[in-house]
């Protein structure tokens, strides 16, 4: 029902035709993406731009009432050129989903009648959603700073949210947004007090240099924090293995156990990618969170070096805000450095 402007500027979402399940959907509008706070990072949005390919809904809402409304979901999506469909049973289509697993799709925008036959031999001729290269269009291309008044956190952007940056800012410490595949060298250049590994799309094993630079941050015992994909480089970079999930975790109400404290948290996800939990035997970290539905893996931490990692979202915009206190952990982490 909510979220939908946090889902559809979620990097993590790029490539892939995102489909919701509430059957109403943009009553409340869009706000205006020129709302910046303190440090000029967008209040509302998670990225500059929206990053799915396409939106499947049952049912639009035309008319939207809201004290932040700057236009409907309809005009900002026709602003930007992405295409979306209305009149679908999305629960109908989760069911499919859920039996056979995350698919390919094609959504096809035409004034004529459209092909069906041609459009599924494009689609099968198509690059396969593992396969994709997504980090020179996620990330960003040239380092970006947030605040000048504190002690510097390093924010590795493989497709990071906004609200990762406004996190790190809320603990006290200045941001450093620098490319995927910068190397270590250049990031120890900033003197930084820790960093940040971001969320983002695709399978971990295509960001290698970022997997390289990880293991050297380890091994100088630097604190780092892995979130979503960042929790899977680490975890590379720490010898475990990586899977795809048949179905992915998405949603806002995913329950994980915390294993330091037995207690269960409601968490934001949305990642297509795990760590295997078997592989944690061999390597160098241990369980910290697993999910209570699936028991896969959704955080970890190093045996002997400041490295933790949660698969879920702890900067979760618009929330749930039960696990924020993860920023708080790498807090401490640095601060006992």
């Amino acid at each position: 029902m909510v979220g939908y402007t946090e889902a559809l500027t979620d990097p993590s979402y790029k490539g892939q035709i995102l489909t919701l399940t509430y059957p109403l959907v943009g009553n409340y509008g869009v706000p205006d993406p020129q709302i910046v706070d303190e440090d000029s990072i967008p209040k509302y949005f998670e990225a500059d731009e929206i990053q799915p390919r396409g939106l499947v809904v049952h049912e639009l809402s035309h008319t939207a009432s809201h004290w932040n409304l700057s236009m409907t979901l309809d005009e900002w999506m026709h602003n930007e050129k992405i295409p979306g469909i209305a009149g679908v049973d999305t629960r109908e289509l989760t069911k499919k989903l859920r039996t056979s697993g995350v698919m390919m799709a094609a959504l096809v925008v035409s004034d004529s009648e459209i092909d069906a036959e041609i459009v599924k031999k494009q689609l099968s001729e198509a690059t396969h959603y593992n396969d994709e290269q997504f980090m020179d269009s996620v990330s960003t291309k040239e380092e970006k700073i947030y605040g000048d008044d504190a002690q510097t956190v390093v924010v590795i952007d493989t497709g990071a949210k906004f609200a990762i940056l406004r996190n790190v800012r809320d603990i006290g410490y200045k941001v450093i947004l620098v490319p995927w595949d910068t190397p270590y060298e250049k990031i120890m250049s900033y003197n930084p007090k820790g960093i940040v590994l971001s969320s983002g799309p695709g399978d971990p094993q295509n960001c290698p240099a970022t997997i390289e630079t990880t293991k050297k941050l380890i091994e100088n015992n630097i604190p780092t924090l892995g979130i979503c994909l960042g929790a899977q480089i680490i975890g590379i970079a720490g010898k475990t293995e990586t899977y795809k999930l048949k179905y992915g975790h998405r949603g806002q109400n995913k329950p994980c156990v915390n294993l330091d404290d037995n207690q269960v948290y409601v968490t934001s996800q949305n990642h297509g990618y795990g760590i295997i939990p078997e592989s944690l035997e061999t390597s160098d970290f241990n369980l910290w969170f697993t999910n209570a539905d699936d028991k896969t893996v959704e955080g970890i931490k190093h045996k002997t070096k400041s490295c933790i990692a949660v698969q879920f979202h702890p900067e979760a915009a618009p929330g749930p805000y039960d696990c924020k206190f993860v920023f708080e952990e790498l807090k401490q982490l640095m601060e006992r450095q």
